[in-house]
């Protein structure tokens, strides 16, 4: 069997799985699994730029994919009048001082001798900046969060199409990632990993407490949709007259139609972004990043800016997962900070690119949807195993019981039992780089 019939054969099965769930299960469960598939893909494709071109060991994920996110919000939500007028102004000047006074520290630092006037100067500079900031920033602060704070109590964003937020949201993680590669990419892998870890969760946390933002933890509901409401297909008769011909009700298939929307719109981004990772891969640029990855003291030798290369790959990737993650929050039609935990993040992308194949888009993408749909499907028939191991057990057996609560936890088991058997059986994953 030739690479391409083994690929096909791969993608075939996990085309079966989604199908089969379908018409097992229900369609509406099937096209969740497909939409959150195609969102995995595109975070694995981001994720294998820069571990599979290039050898970045990111664990960071998970504050990208919250960057985009808050995209979402910042671009389509409508702004709150209100909270502008109560202290709009002055959140941005106490973000303008607080800008203004890292870029002196940066500017004024090469300029003073070293020694002592160095650090009396860079003193006075950031603690002065700091309270002149914070002086300015909390009274804008609290007035804003006074404002509603049960329906707003945050500045809200600029009422544009949510489609507009998935480019931003690329673009807001982009920014973020310049400024945490500058400082963080110089770094050995593991103290990499963990400086990004480190990052992602200072990411979430200031999206947690600063409700003027996005609200923190009441949530921001209510996301604006590229996609009609079902409530209007409902009462939409040609719709209802179509439903009706294929022998669905006006609900079923006013979910079925939505739920097809969005699978079609991420599947055009899918479908652009592997074309454009794909055309990175095989381009000169592509070569030097794997021979990078490979031996980075040559790839210097023949003078390669490795360190420049590095902060490429990784704005580039960063940047994938941040669009992803505007998608997801478009597409989940809310957002919610508390629900950004690493496990799903983190983890999961990271299972999906080692099963997939690092280093191959196409293997990144087989363990997007694959990794999904076993992430979804595990726990329900974990739980139809352990009630026909324990069918024939009392009522009352403590071993009965702890079976069924243990099937909780057969999405880790699994995924975990998935991890070994690849890296044992195929260390390279399912599609390895050729």
């Amino acid at each position: 069997m030739t690479d391409t019939q083994r690929n096909m054969v791969y993608f075939l099965f996990v085309a079966g799985l989604i199908l089969s769930t379908g018409f097992l299960q229900s369609w509406n469960t099937a096209i969740f699994i497909l939409n959150f598939g195609l969102i995995s893909a595109i975070m694995a494709l981001g994720v294998n730029l820069q571990w599979g071109f290039a050898g970045l060991f990111n664990v960071g994920i998970m504050g990208f994919v919250a960057l985009g996110g808050v995209a979402a919000v910042l671009v389509a939500m409508p702004p709150v009048p209100e909270a502008w007028s109560a202290g709009g102004t002055g959140v941005l000047l106490g973000l303008l001082l607080g800008a203004v006074t890292i870029i002196a520290a940066v500017v004024v630092y090469p300029r003073l001798p070293s020694g002592r006037i160095r650090a009396l100067g860079m003193i006075v500079i950031l603690i002065g900046g700091f309270f002149l900031f914070r002086s300015v920033f909390d009274p804008a602060v609290s007035a804003v969060e006074a404002v509603n704070p049960a329906g707003t109590g945050y500045l809200g964003g600029l009422g544009l199409p949510v489609l507009v937020a998935w480019p931003v949201g690329g673009l807001l993680a982009a920014g973020a990632a310049w400024l945490i590669g500058k400082t963080a990419l110089g770094l050995r892998s593991d103290y990499l990993a963990i400086a990004t870890l480190g990052i992602a969760e200072i990411i979430i946390s200031v999206l947690k407490n600063e409700d003027w933002l996005a609200r923190g933890v009441k949530n921001v509901v209510g996301l604006p949709r590229p996609a009609p409401y079902e409530i209007d297909l409902q009462n939409d008769l040609s719709f209802v007259e179509r439903a009706a011909g294929l022998g669905l009700d006006p609900v079923t298939a006013s979910t079925l139609w939505v739920k097809l929307i969005y699978a079609g719109l991420f599947a055009v981004v899918l479908i652009l972004l592997f074309w454009l990772s794909q055309r990175a891969l095989h381009s000169p640029w592509g070569r030097m990043m794997r021979a990078i990855r490979d031996n980075e003291v040559a790839a210097e030798a023949m003078g390669k800016d490795v360190t420049k290369r590095h902060l490429q790959v990784f704005v580039l990737g960063s940047a994938v997962c941040g669009m992803a993650g505007a998608m997801m929050t478009t597409l989940d039609g809310q957002l919610t900070p508390g629900t950004y935990q690493p496990l799903r993040f983190t983890f999961l992308i990271w299972v999906m690119v080692i099963v997939g194949g690092s280093g191959n888009n196409l293997g990144a993408l087989l363990g997007g949807f694959l990794i999904w749909w076993l992430w979804v499907m595990v726990e329900p028939m974990g739980l139809g195993l352990m009630q026909l191991i324990t069918a024939g057990m009392p009522a009352e057996s403590g071993l009965r019981e702890h079976l069924l609560d243990s099937a909780a936890h057969m999405r880790l088991l699994t995924m975990g039992l998935v991890l070994l058997l690849v890296l044992r059986f195929s260390p390279r994953g399912l599609i390895p780089e050729r």
